[in-house]
């Protein structure tokens, strides 16, 4: 496949809604985890991604229909953070996400703001280890890499979300351990989708 190739199936897949399907119907890269940084190209093109991975495509993907290449990490107390692409449409933030669980997929665009964005993800991101403390959105392109069309790993992007200051919240411990024993007691039960 080539760029004029892979600028084409942006045209069909021209909705937040059409590539949150797509990146949903992808191989989930846990076998890789933490191994590899696919550009969007190479991540359409081996159909399989994890989180970032996703974001990168959803970014490359929705850009040619007017959205801004923006990501949103979330920030974990265990180092295992998550990264969603994130888009305004009337006003309102939505996200398109990947990930092994439901829950931390993309959501609607019924935020009124990022924070309240972000927050959406607090409880689904609650596991053995696991629970959002911040965020914070960066436009792909400040990263000074080639996330669109790189044949290699584009480690830059990761070390640039890593640097960039994230918003934190306060931290509620009573909230937390009552949804982290809530989280063991149902023995790590699926949790649901707001979107799809």
């Amino acid at each position: 496949m080539n760029k004029n190739k892979f600028n084409k199936i942006s045209q069909k897949y021209n909705t937040p809604l059409k590539v949150q399907k797509l990146i949903k119907s992808f191989k989930y890269n846990r076998e890789l985890e933490g191994e590899t940084l696919m550009s969007a190209y190479a991540t359409f093109k081996s159909k399989k991604a994890h989180c970032l991975e996703g974001a990168i495509l959803a970014a490359a993907l929705l850009e040619p229909q007017g959205y801004p290449p923006l990501v949103m990490s979330l920030e974990s107390i265990d180092n295992l953070d998550h990264v969603v692409y994130v888009y305004q449409k009337n006003k309102r933030w939505g996200s398109i996400g990947c990930s092994r669980d439901v829950g931390l997929f993309g959501r609607k665009p019924v935020y009124r703001s990022l924070r309240n964005l972000a927050l959406s993800y607090y409880e689904p991101y609650i596991d053995k280890t696991g629970c959002i403390v911040g965020y914070q959105i960066t436009d792909l392109d400040s990263s000074k890499s080639n996330w669109r069309f790189s044949k290699k790993n584009i480690w830059k992007l990761e070390q640039h979300l890593i640097d960039i200051k994230h918003v934190y919240f306060k931290f509620n411990d009573r909230r937390y351990q009552a949804l982290h024993k809530r989280y063991l007691n149902a023995r790590f039960s699926p949790k649901k989708s707001s979107w799809l």
